[in-house]
């Protein structure tokens, strides 16, 4: 078994092209296959080599490593003239000296005179050449098109996916497989490479199913031997329509800036489209490999659910040890502007941190930015929560703090001993807990939620604490933002 992904470097690696690699690449590791990737870079135009390294990035971050060399289609230009001239040769396809101008009116008129089909057109204007005088104008280096001849009849093949798929070649134009300049047309290279790449099985989005009674043609006609084909669903937004830019679609090259973890994000694709026939949800790349088929992949398209993924992203997290999330938070916070005040905060502290904020947390990007406020300072207060926690009552609510910062400048700076402390001067001043700790969270935190109050505290020490209620008097007597 010898699967393929093809992407054009004509932009990043998105989503529909990862989780098609994906599946092509779970199909071959789990039937001691290989998996080959090829590099459609004919579109000189558009083609552009970053795209290639943000490609291959996106597929080694993800773990989809690939068998024998990259292959470059427009390395085989030369091999698909030859093909092309072959079919010349063989009578499958013909020259067509017709300007598209000329052939556009013609169609155009055939469609005004309600002439029915017009698949057959560049057959019947081709033919006003003579095949001699054919040959000559070719001698002569005019340029020309060729096209493939279609046969009458039919073509049907076994879908992976789909079933048995007919389409009725009267229904298929004289297709062009080398234009007037050399160059080959999609369907003609990709026959011409996955032919001398010996693919075995073509495994690609259900937007292709077009394309392949063309392509089942051309391997005909060459004398190669057809692939297996299978058509994948479409990857959908929420609206139900095909997944775009306009939906928020991302390269997966920023889920990984986000912070995502790859084996997330593989388990996410491989559910996208696909069903291991049970409610299981969380798979390694191993269970994957073992329990992948064809025949569990969707008929219809899957929503892409970005909220589905960042839960995933967080369950996979929730699996790392506090070494490891410690380490990757600090690589997410170092890839970072630093703040204009920023602190070091110890071991001790970090880890702390890092074990607060991680079942807060979906990506190593939110963890980032929910640990700001430890590692820098607290620049604004959020506004709905002022209003709340302070401003009703900012005369109380000022007094309670003071009572705090005495409270914390004398105490043992230990999490049992904090939590005593505070819970008993919410006793004195006859209130519950939560009226001390919500405006002491405000102020420490510059939010309405943060972990536990003792870990804010511990993460912070003494110092920091004490000047940030000062802060958030002076704050709450000036309603002013910190100073």
């Amino acid at each position: 078994m010898r699967l393929r992904f093809a992407p054009s470097p004509t932009g990043y690696l998105h989503v529909g092209g990862a989780r098609t690699a994906l599946f092509n690449w779970l199909l071959a590791r789990g039937n001691g296959g290989a998996f080959l990737l090829r590099i459609e870079d004919t579109d000189r135009n558009r083609s552009r080599p970053e795209h290639v390294e943000a490609i291959l990035g996106g597929l080694r971050w993800l773990g989809i490593d690939w068998d024998e060399e990259p292959v470059f289609q427009a390395d085989g230009l030369e091999r698909h003239r030859a093909d092309a001239l072959l079919l010349l040769e063989r009578g499958s396809a013909y020259r067509d000296f017709t300007p598209q101008e000329e052939f556009e009116r013609a169609r155009d008129a055939a469609v005004a005179a309600g002439s029915g089909a017009v698949t057959r057109l560049s057959r019947e204007l081709a033919a006003r050449v003579p095949a001699a005088e054919a040959e000559r104008r070719a001698a002569a280096g005019e340029p020309f098109a060729v096209r493939f001849r279609v046969p009458d009849g039919s073509t049907t093949w076994r879908d992976m996916v789909h079933g048995e798929k007919r389409f009725a070649n009267s229904e298929i134009e004289d297709f062009v497989i080398l234009r007037g300049d050399g160059t080959p047309t999609y369907n003609h290279a990709v026959v011409s490479d996955d032919a001398h790449m010996t693919v075995s099985h073509v495994i690609r989005g259900d937007d292709h199913i077009s394309n392949t009674p063309k392509q089942i043609l051309l391997y005909e006609a060459l004398g190669h031997e057809v692939p297996a084909f299978g058509h994948l669903p479409m990857i959908l937004g929420p609206d139900g329509k095909r997944l775009s830019k306009r939906h928020g679609a991302q390269a997966v090259n920023s889920y990984e800036e986000e912070g995502v973890l790859p084996e997330a994000m593989v388990n996410f694709l491989a559910l996208l489209g696909w069903s291991p026939g049970t409610d299981e949800e969380l798979m390694s790349r191993n269970e994957l490999v073992v329990r992948f088929t064809m025949d569990r992949v969707l008929k219809k398209g899957s929503v892409f659910d970005p909220a589905k993924l960042y839960w995933m992203n967080g369950k996979y997290m929730g699996r790392l040890g506090t070494r490891e999330l410690a380490v990757r938070l600090r690589r997410t916070l170092a890839s970072r502007p630093s703040p204009a005040e920023a602190y070091e905060l110890s071991d001790d502290a970090f880890r702390r941190m890092t074990e607060a904020l991680a079942p807060r947390s979906r990506s190593f990007s939110e963890m980032a930015t929910l640990a700001a406020p430890y590692v820098g300072p607290v620049t604004s207060y959020d506004a709905k929560a002022a209003r709340k926690s302070w401003y009703r009552n900012p005369g109380g609510v000022a007094e309670v703090l003071k009572r705090v910062r005495a409270e914390l400048a004398v105490a043992e700076w230990e999490s049992e001993t904090l939590e005593q402390s505070l819970r008993g001067l919410a006793g004195d001043l006859g209130m519950g807990a939560g009226k001390v700790f919500q405006p002491l969270r405000l102020a420490l935190t510059g939010l309405p939620a943060s972990p536990g109050i003792f870990d804010v505290l511990l993460i912070l020490g003494r110092e920091r604490s004490v000047r940030r209620i000062e802060r958030a008097i002076h704050a709450i007597a000036s309603h002013a933002g910190p100073a």
